[in-house]
């Protein structure tokens, strides 16, 4: 008898010419980086609502500068680039100018240059550049490797990050001196993935994570003059822990942990013993982010508090709590004090602004506002505020979504709804700036609806847990509970919902459309796995195993015999309402492969199903163009589904 594998590699053989067929029929057609098969022709109104929502953006701290200056990261253009902010206030002044967009920079401590990150197309293949304020950007790293978590050493004199290469998942932690580029050492090499955490005062010792799942990682120290690696708390048993530095002395180490907790905790853990004591007592919720003053003596941590965000600061010696600032309701982006402690940077985004920079004056408990990101053509008042609910699953679970309800509605009508699944699956929908909800609410007069199904993060590790491995359809359950809940409210209508969702949500849109089709007008799904085992045989080498920690092992004959029964691509019969598929070509994590199989199915099975294809994109459309592109294809497919003829006139302030 052939194994599941077998099975699988002959259906794809004989499927072929199927496939070939199902995809020559439909029209294609190139815009920019974009190839578009079974899309329609964009209406110009579609492209003028569009750009009423794309033309926001967000201003991200990225680091302070020895100068009292910001880096911060924005779009101006097409992509997000570095600039320098001076003061409160005060201009961006544009520092890069790449095609492809920053991840993330680093100031060297006491220099005004600075370590970039950025990848190319997409691929997350990222490399390290040092950089100046003016001048041309220096590359630091191999090309055809990834490259992360940098990290350095108090007097900027020492560079320590982590890489990974094609192929392997063996990772290596790489150091240099960032003023004397040349080629850097090896300081340890281990089998998966591995990243610095923060270098000791004296440059002696570097901390560093193993990271097992994203629900479990073990902390070591390296000796960097022998190489001796030892294991910190090797008896305290499984846990996460994440922003993992020395305390000041070096004789301990704060982490954010779930240590013999529900909820991650800020804790400090004695170096030689393990000792663990929690700096953040009786917190019913998650810490997300902190910070020390370098001096030690100021510490500052943020809550994440049923999705929003909470800052407290405090006295790190005597725990007396300090001036708190008062911040806008929303959602946390950057807490970090400035070089001289007098100062906490804080990024900050709302339900009604993209993102912005502020400052809290230690001394003078004062706020101050550094930027004022525009929202485009957009009026801030006539956006909405979502509503936090919760609705009971299958098994008696309280499941929360945040729900945003298109304004003035007029009495009686039923409104159309998208149900809006988030990525991960260990990530979690919050209120922060959302113009894709804010856009669907207004524009198509849509009911949004963005659940946290079981498996989210935020609402401690039971809840995280209860998806794992051969669990994993108990999400899909929650999405049938959901719509239970449409069904019951007035003001919705039942009959015109659509499920939508990328990564591990382009799962579970599609896994909702083998499930609930009947339920359904159709759905969206961008860079969503379709078969778990090609998935992970396709998967970049360097993340399979964490991800096997999540999803299963399909080396495991029970759990690839649970693949074989729950995956979409065996079950896309049933899928019978049109679907849009939206993928990057260069994407590490889902490639694209996995679209292109469940395409194919779907319109062999003789179902509508548009599909495009970015050629300059990865996991996420981060470029412009192509984000309005996918916006505009997303928007006439919705409208089709929900039958509405165009979009409303925009009218401000309604």
């Amino acid at each position: 008898m052939l194994n599941i594998l077998s099975c699988s590699v002959a259906l794809a053989v004989l499927a072929a010419p199927a496939v070939a067929q199902a995809q020559a029929s439909v029209a294609e057609r190139q815009v920019g980086s974009a190839t578009l098969q079974g899309v329609p022709p964009i209406p110009a109104e579609v492209s003028v609502a569009v750009q009423r929502y794309q033309n926001s953006r967000a201003a991200l701290f990225e680091d302070w500068l020895p100068d009292g200056a910001m880096l911060i990261a924005t779009r101006f253009g097409a992509t997000q680039q570095l600039h320098r902010v001076a003061a409160p206030g005060a201009a961006r002044t544009q520092i890069t100018f790449h095609d492809e967009p920053v991840a993330g920079a680093l100031t060297i401590p006491g220099t005004d240059h600075f370590v970039l990150t950025r990848d190319t197309g997409g691929d997350e293949w990222f490399q390290l550049y040092v950089k100046g304020l003016t001048g041309p950007a220096v590359q630091l790293t191999e090309p055809g490797t990834r490259n992360g978590s940098p990290v350095f050493s108090k007097d900027g004199s020492l560079l320590i990050w982590s890489r990974a290469t094609r192929g392997s998942g063996r990772y290596a932690l790489l150091a240099l001196d960032p003023a004397a580029p040349g080629a850097p050492r090896v300081v340890h090499e281990a089998d998966g993935a591995i990243s610095p955490s923060d270098i000791s005062a004296d440059r002696t010792s570097l901390i560093f994570l193993r990271r097992i799942s994203n629900r479990e990682s073990r902390i070591f120290r390296l000796d960097l003059a022998s190489g001796a690696v030892t294991r910190i708390a090797p008896d305290a048993g499984p846990a996460h822990y994440e922003a993992v530095r020395f305390a000041p002395g070096g004789r301990s180490i704060i982490a954010i942990s779930d240590h013999d907790s529900d909820t991650r905790r800020l804790v400090e853990i004695d170096i030689a013993t393990g000792r663990e004591t929690v700096l953040t007592p009786g917190l019913k919720w998650d810490v997300e982010a902190y910070d020390l003053s370098d001096d030690g003596r100021s510490l500052a941590y943020s809550v994440n508090e049923d999705g929003y965000s909470r800052v407290v600061v405090q006295d790190r010696l005597t725990r007396r709590a300090l001036p708190q600032p008062a911040l806008p309701k929303g959602v946390l982006s950057a807490l970090k004090f400035s070089p001289d402690g007098t100062k906490l940077a804080l990024g900050l985004s709302t339900a009604t602004s993209a993102g912005d920079v502020w400052s809290w004056d230690m001394a003078r408990a004062e706020l101050m506002r550094w930027t004022s990101s525009e929202l485009g053509d957009l009026d801030p008042a006539a956006l909405v505020e979502p509503e936090l609910i919760r609705f009971k699953s299958f098994d008696g679970l309280s499941v929360p979504a945040f729900v945003y309800r298109p304004r003035k509605v007029p009495v009686g009508m039923k409104t159309p709804v998208i149900m809006d699944i988030h990525g991960g699956p260990e990530s979690q929908t919050r209120p922060g700036w959302n113009y894709g909800a804010q856009y669907f609410a207004d524009l198509l007069g849509a009911t949004v609806i963005l659940p946290n199904v079981r498996g989210s993060d935020g609402y401690g590790k039971r809840y995280l847990n209860l998806d794992n491995g051969p669990k994993r359809e108990d999400s899909v359950k929650d999405i049938g509970a959901l719509l239970d809940w449409i069904a019951s409210q007035p003001d919705l209508d039942a009959k015109r919902v659509a499920v939508y969702g990328q990564s591990y949500g382009g799962y579970m849109s599609l896994a909702v459309m083998t499930h609930y089709a009947d339920r359904l007008v159709g759905g969206v799904e961008r860079y969503g796995i379709s078969d778990f085992v090609s998935f992970m045989n396709n998967t970049e080498a360097y993340r399979r195993d964490n991800r096997r920690a999540e999803y299963g092992d399909e080396r495991d004959p029970a759990m690839r015999a649970v693949f074989a029964r729950i995956s979409p691509m065996a079950n896309v019969a049933r899928i019978t309402r049109p679907m849009l598929v939206m993928q990057g070509a260069n994407d590490p994590r889902v490639p694209k492969s996995e679209s292109d199989q469940v395409v194919a199915r779907i319109r062999q099975n003789g179902v509508d199903a548009w599909y495009v294809v970015f050629a300059d994109e990865g996991h996420g459309f981060l470029k412009k163009p192509n984000n309005d592109l996918r916006r505009e294809v997303e928007t006439i497919f919705l409208k089709r589904l929900f039958e509405i003829s165009a979009p409303r006139e925009y009218q401000p302030n309604r």
